[in-house]
């Protein structure tokens, strides 16, 4: 169910839709580079990932230490990675809907001025970075907090007697320690993020704001073999990307042990 599913992914990569050998596909999916499409999936990309992390970080760090309710607030927040992303999709578009929307009922009960939430470039990116990170932000949650649990409680009580303050300790004991977990969500969600589509698709149905794997959508009709380009593509520089900073942070703990 996940090796051959895979390997006829990367095979059908390399094949055209008349089944001839060829590098087609990819030669169709870095013509995008430098073009709308691919800008804003890198911008959503890269913000979607950034707010994910950052609330996650928050979350975890809280989750982390033991409170009063914190099971149901657990359950409570790990709510929206159970919705499924058209309904998610769809209470977007409600609340950010220009006419009779949640956010604009609220502008004007405040005496503002309603926006058109998708009728600009800027606000339709946050509406979709929003919509994507309210559903995907409790997986980035999970892998973090799995981390966090496993650094030893002693580290930061050394720490605070050798008169380590919380960001100090932050930077020196809790990302250092997390490395692997890190690695592993931003793989996860790296990769999801690059090949956004369905609910780009929800909530701009008429091509408003449009990601790489939505212009290849309208461009192709959804041919499965530039799919299977763009997510191999996608998972090498991701991949890529994990190794250099992998090994520059081995780089520099082998500096310092010397």
């Amino acid at each position: 169910m996940a090796f051959i599913p895979a390997i006829e992914a990367v095979y059908g990569s390399f094949h055209t839709a008349t089944g001839k050998t060829s590098l087609y596909n990819y030669n169709f999916v870095f013509s995008t580079f430098g073009t709308s499409p691919i800008i804003n999936t890198f911008i959503v990309t890269a913000s979607a990932l950034l707010l994910q992390f950052t609330v996650a970080f928050l979350v975890a760090s809280l989750l982390s230490k033991p409170f009063r309710g914190r099971g149901v607030f657990s359950a409570i927040f790990l709510i929206p990675f159970g919705v499924a992303t058209i309904v998610t999709g769809v209470i977007f578009h409600d609340i950010f809907s220009t006419f009779g929307g949640y956010a604009n009922t609220v502008l004007l009960d405040l005496h503002l001025k309603p926006i058109d939430w998708t009728g600009s470039y800027g606000t339709s990116l946050l509406v979709l970075i929003l919509a994507d990170s309210w559903k995907n932000t409790p997986i980035v949650t999970l892998v973090l907090l799995s981390g966090m649990v496993t650094i030893p409680s002693d580290l930061y009580a050394q720490a605070m007697v050798d008169g380590a303050g919380p960001i100090s300790r932050f930077f020196h004991i809790t990302i250092p320690n997390m490395i692997g977990f890190i690695a592993i969500a931003l793989m996860i969600r790296g990769i999801s993020e690059f090949n956004i589509f369905a609910m780009a698709l929800l909530l701009f149905p008429h091509a408003l704001l449009t990601t790489m794997t939505y212009a290849l959508f309208d461009t192709v009709n959804a041919y499965p073999a530039d799919a299977g380009a763009t997510i191999l593509l996608a998972f090498v520089l991701v991949f890529a990307a994990l190794v250099m900073f992998m090994r520059s942070r081995q780089g520099k703990v082998s500096s310092n042990g010397k």
